[in-house]
């Protein structure tokens, strides 16, 4: 039975996108791991492709504002508590550490949580007041990047590079211009035959060329400190990857049905699972990764990965369950 995947605005390259995010995320972490740590790579693309989906999924939200964040804190914050106490019961770190309030509420361990319960705030007023066509989509985008230039020609240190630091205030930029993305890429869903695209060779062509712009550009960046100053560029050429990677997504929809429907139901589950476990895998990693990086490629990646899937789960279970009880 197919009809699960065919509801209203329900699209499977936005599950595709979540589930790559959480690929992309964790692989970043995975220094030590392969035989080079240029494979461990791309984290800040996976950070802005969940942003992105974020945006997507949450536009144009019906409820009060209290209600919709609630729901937001709820679901963010239960497993952060959860699995935060479960690591301090291990021992795996101390409330010293950090504070309670900077350990269970704001910034917490994750940069993640601390970004998008921030973020959250003008995604709702934005989303519910401004419809994200085209023209509103470039203005609320220019002026923010606008707004960055200032702040980044006056106050930002951009005598090095670290522009894609996730825990510096200018990150944040990043992160919201990608879910006004996500926004604007709802609307486009909503005013077009999204069945009907085709996913023509020469945006894979395009797609893949911004690729290896990004990469090619960040490792200049971190190599030559001369050119530091012009580091905002890299951002520029991340977000504009960004959108022709979601277009592309978007015009395989197509494709992706055909394929869940001739066989490929167990290869969707797959993705389904990992998509829908992306926080909790973003959650549980930090300290698996600190303890179990041993033995050789592969059996450490095998022991890593299985692992973080297994807690994940975990944590996921726990979590849906006090979520449940809640009922907000």
């Amino acid at each position: 039975n197919n009809q699960p995947i065919m509801e209203k605005q329900f699209f499977l390259f936005i599950v595709v996108i979540r589930a790559l995010a959480a690929v992309v995320i964790t692989n970043s972490h995975y220094t030590g791991v392969y035989p080079t740590d240029l494979i461990a790579n791309g984290g800040l693309l996976g950070d802005v492709l969940f942003f992105a989906v974020s945006g997507y999924c949450l536009a144009k939200p019906q409820n009060s504002f209290g209600k919709w964040y609630a729901r937001r804190f709820i679901r963010i914050y239960i497993p952060v508590w959860v699995i935060t106490a479960i690591y301090l019961s291990i021992g795996a770190y101390t409330i010293s550490e950090l504070g309670w309030i900077k350990t269970f509420v704001w910034p917490t361990h994750w940069h993640f949580v601390a970004s998008i319960i921030l973020l959250y705030i003008p995604l709702y007023f934005i989303s519910k007041h401004i419809e994200m066509n085209t023209r509103n989509y470039i203005i609320t985008a220019a002026l923010l990047l606008v707004l960055q230039v200032v702040l980044y020609v006056t106050v930002y240190d951009h005598s090095y590079y670290h522009i894609d630091n996730v825990r510096q205030p200018m990150i944040e930029f990043v992160f919201f211009q990608s879910m006004l993305m996500g926004l604007h890429y709802r609307w486009r869903c909503h005013h077009q035959d999204v069945m009907a695209l085709k996913c023509k060779s020469s945006v894979v062509i395009i797609t893949l060329i911004l690729a290896c712009i990004y990469f090619a550009s960040k490792m200049l960046f971190v190599k030559y400190e001369s050119i530091a100053d012009y580091q905002l560029v890299n951002q520029v050429i991340l977000l504009t990857f960004l959108y022709v990677l979601f277009g592309m997504f978007m015009s395989l929809e197509n494709k992706l049905r055909k394929f869940h429907m001739v066989g490929y139901a167990k290869f969707y589950i797959v993705i389904k699972f990992i998509s829908d476990r992306t926080l909790e895998i973003y959650l549980v990693q930090y300290v698996i990764l600190g303890n179990l990086k041993i033995g050789p490629f592969p059996l450490n990646w095998l022991l890593l990965t299985s692992t973080i899937l297994v807690a994940a789960i975990i944590l996921r279970g726990i979590s849906q369950f006090i979520i449940a009880k809640i009922r907000i």
